[in-house]
């Protein structure tokens, strides 16, 4: 009898989780996602959807489409010439690839973070500033605010207080990246992609930034690509696996680290291959 009572609790608690699930909004669907450079398939009928307010890994080795893909879902990728794309990407719904989805608006709402702190050599203060100053705001008093809250938002504020007039060249690397982020913040995104963030920092860096993005998640959708395995397993909500151009596996994080459906994964996070 109590196996049975058991077994009913799980089923119920497997039935609240599966309709939690469905609540939750998908920011980003890419359907029957293909893109050539030249001759070269390099991403292969990729069909995922990303949640809000969700961590999202993609990882896969070297060479796999982890990159191709998140700049696809910016147009970044539309910069190569010779680039050909065809399918849907959906970003709340609306195909981004549509000749009337202006980028300019895209970029205003989805922001990026490189995988080498990228500053401009400009002042901490000019960095954080320069977005929001072209999207027309010119009231210091606004500017001001934007500033120390993009800046507290990215967890760098208390570092960098006194020294906003001082140029973000002068800053070490994992403070440059936070400088990038807090830019990224300035304009108010809804999702973050971040292309490798932490591959050029210390393992302080590194630690700093994984906690800043579990914070960062309460109000943004983050997707992050990463050949760090730990650190997937770390920060991530969910996690797709990339391999040749294709997603091989897209699950629960605990999952494909735990119980992978393919073969392949498992093959790839126990370090046989990649």
């Amino acid at each position: 009898m109590s196996v049975v009572t058991d077994k009913s609790n799980v089923s119920v608690r497997d039935t609240q989780k599966s309709a939690k699930e469905d609540a939750k909004k998908v920011v980003y669907e890419t359907k029957d996602l293909n893109l050539w450079y030249g001759e070269g398939h390099a991403l292969k009928n990729i069909n995922l959807a990303i949640n809000e307010n969700e961590v999202t890994a993609i990882i896969g080795p070297s060479g796999c489409g982890k990159s191709t893909y998140i700049k696809t879902l910016n147009r970044m990728v539309e910069l190569v010439p010779t680039v050909k794309i065809s399918g849907e990407i959906l970003y709340r719904g609306r195909n981004i690839l549509e000749k009337s989805y202006q980028v300019e608006d895209l970029r205003t709402s989805v922001g990026m973070v490189f995988q080498k702190p990228n500053p401009f050599p400009k002042s901490i203060y000019d960095n954080i500033a320069y977005g929001p100053k072209i999207h027309g705001i010119r009231d210091k008093k606004i500017l001001d605010e934007i500033v120390e809250k993009s800046l507290r938002g990215a967890a760098i504020w208390d570092d960098v207080k006194d020294r906003l007039n001082q140029n973000a060249y002068g800053l070490s690397g994992g403070q440059q990246q936070r400088i990038c982020i807090a830019r990224a913040l300035a304009i108010e995104p809804d999702v973050i992609l971040m292309d490798e963030p932490t591959s050029a920092l210390d393992p302080i860096s590194t630690l700093k930034v994984e906690e800043l993005v579990q914070e960062l998640k309460k109000d943004y959708s983050i997707i992050i690509v990463t050949h760090n395995m730990q650190q997937a397993a770390r920060i991530s909500d969910k996690t797709a696996f990339f391999l040749n151009g294709e997603v091989i596996e897209f699950a629960e994080t605990d999952k494909i680290f735990s119980n992978p459906s393919d073969k392949r994964t498992e093959d790839y996070i126990t370090g046989r291959f990649g």
